[in-house]
């Protein structure tokens, strides 16, 4: 039996008239709805819609059938015009590529620029190895996202490319090149201090090394949980999957933890805390879902770091 739906606005949608009538199959999706409304609204393609009941509750999983989600046949729904919207791939691919050309300019220039100050200093090995795993960082994080990252949203708003940009070609980039590339962490600054121990700086490299690896390891068994052009989600299993829900987040603040006490900056530190908040708050979230989603089945975890949170 077709079901026949009501469709309102929430917020200004210019070029339709609302309200629209939308007749569907009775095993219809979220996302055929989505098409009928972007059949009828041309300015409205799939990807910039957010359907609502009238109780605000979002309909948010596209391959969900609408009566599994309790849309019954004479309902009221509501589409929200989310904006312009640009893919998940292109603004990682944005966001990493900044500290890439970053780190090597700054790298390059910074001694050239403080001598014209009265500040010349010789490039160090924590400067030269901190370009080196900075720029080995971000080249990883690059080929994850064209080779093994798989999103589950197609799209997010435009304005997120200025706002995570900004986060990693300020605070990885400037802020970090800026703080490390100076006569402070010079080698004249290092002179027989201890931070320029071999021992000191292989057990930071290694460290950074297992990081990175464990990383890439949380990310492939993400990768392989879900099939190429699907939305499944499955409990992931493996690796510190066995002791943390998020250990991609704990990986990546593990490998920062080791640049900033190699290089005892205060750049990298505070970039380091930043993100660490950042995925903290990204794990509460994964971690609730992947409890509501899966309930008694999922396994008992700590949420992003080992023993502890």
């Amino acid at each position: 039996m077709p079901i026949a739906l009501s469709i309102e606005r929430r917020g200004p949608i210019k070029g339709a008239q609302f309200p629209l009538q939308v007749a569907l199959r009775d095993d219809a999706t979220v996302g055929k709805l989505k098409d009928g409304i972007s059949e009828r609204v041309a300015i409205l393609p799939v990807e910039r819609q957010r359907i609502t009941t009238s109780e605000n509750r979002a309909l948010g999983n596209d391959d969900k059938r609408l009566e599994d989600l309790g849309v019954k046949s004479g309902d009221k729904l509501f589409v929200k015009d989310l904006g312009p919207q640009i893919s998940w791939r292109t603004v990682f691919l944005v966001e990493y590529a900044g500290p890439l050309f970053i780190h090597p300019f700054i790298y390059y220039i910074a001694p050239h620029v403080w001598a014209y100050f009265g500040y010349p200093f010789t490039v160090s090995i924590v400067q030269k190895l901190t370009l080196l795993l900075c720029m080995l960082h971000f080249l990883k994080r690059e080929l994850e996202t064209i080779f093994v990252h798989r999103f589950s949203h197609a799209t997010m708003p435009l304005f997120n490319i200025f706002k995570n940009s900004t986060h990693y070609w300020i605070l990885s980039g400037v802020l970090i090149a800026v703080g490390v590339y100076s006569p402070f962490h010079g080698e004249e600054a290092l002179l027989g201090l201890w931070r320029k121990s071999p021992t000191f700086l292989a057990t930071c490299v290694i460290v950074w090394v297992l990081a990175e690896f464990g990383n890439l390891q949380t990310h492939i068994i993400l990768m392989r949980l879900r099939p190429p052009g699907t939305r499944v989600r499955n409990i992931p299993r493996g690796g510190l999957f066995e002791m943390v829900s998020c250990p991609n987040y704990f990986y990546e603040v593990l490998s920062w933890v080791a640049v900033t006490v190699m290089t005892m900056s205060f750049a990298a530190l505070l970039f380091t805390l930043v993100s660490a908040a950042q995925m903290t708050v990204w794990a509460i979230k994964k971690h609730k879902a992947y409890r509501s989603e899966f309930q008694g089945t999922y396994p008992k975890r700590k949420i992003m770091y080992p023993f502890v949170f």
